[in-house]
């Protein structure tokens, strides 16, 4: 159903780990190479927290701050499950690549470290901390909409008119709030 959204999911990713591989066959420019994974990357967080997650496993999170100045983290969940078999593969490669490159940078991580390849680092965490940022909040997401299911039916019976298309948002303290699904 979303076959561009697959594609820049994985396009992103698998760009950057195949740039950072491949860079120096490439270029001999050390800033041309770090600027274009960065950029890579920061596309791909981009992608993946405000599109491809919201359209291939119905879940968005982001970072609210309040009058006070406080920090609230804010996940979504659809409340309509999809159950068309193309959707569940999307969502398959949805969370294979938000998992499976984690692990690749932390590979690289180690790699650059212990080959002293220490101007690559900066570039590696950078990489580290983008990626586990979005699986952080994905699993948030996934997570939270099922530790309060219970809570969320319980509503939906005691309510009558609850519109159709009605999302969950669960803060980080595990309150609800109810709104339309919409974008941001």
């Amino acid at each position: 159903r979303h076959p561009l959204a697959t594609f820049f999911h994985l396009f992103f990713r698998v760009s950057a780990i195949v740039t950072y591989l491949f860079c120096d066959w490439f270029s001999n420019s050390f800033v041309a190479c770090f600027v274009t994974i960065l950029l890579l990357l920061s596309f791909d967080f981009w992608s993946v927290k405000n599109v491809t997650g919201r359209l291939l496993v119905g879940l968005r999170w982001w970072n609210q701050i309040d009058e006070d100045g406080k920090s609230h983290w804010m996940f979504e969940a659809k409340r309509v499950p999809t159950t068309a078999a193309s959707t569940e593969a999307e969502a398959r490669i949805f969370w294979l690549g938000l998992i499976i490159c984690p692990v690749i940078w932390t590979m690289f991580f180690f790699s650059t470290l212990f080959s002293l390849k220490l101007k690559w680092l900066a570039l590696v965490i950078a990489g580290i901390s983008l990626q586990t940022a979005n699986l952080y909040g994905y699993i948030h997401c996934k997570l939270g909409g099922q530790k309060t299911i219970s809570k969320v039916t319980s509503r939906l019976f005691r309510t009558a008119d609850v519109p159709k298309r009605q999302s969950r948002r669960i803060s980080e303290d595990g309150t609800d709030e109810h709104g339309r699904t919409g974008t941001r």
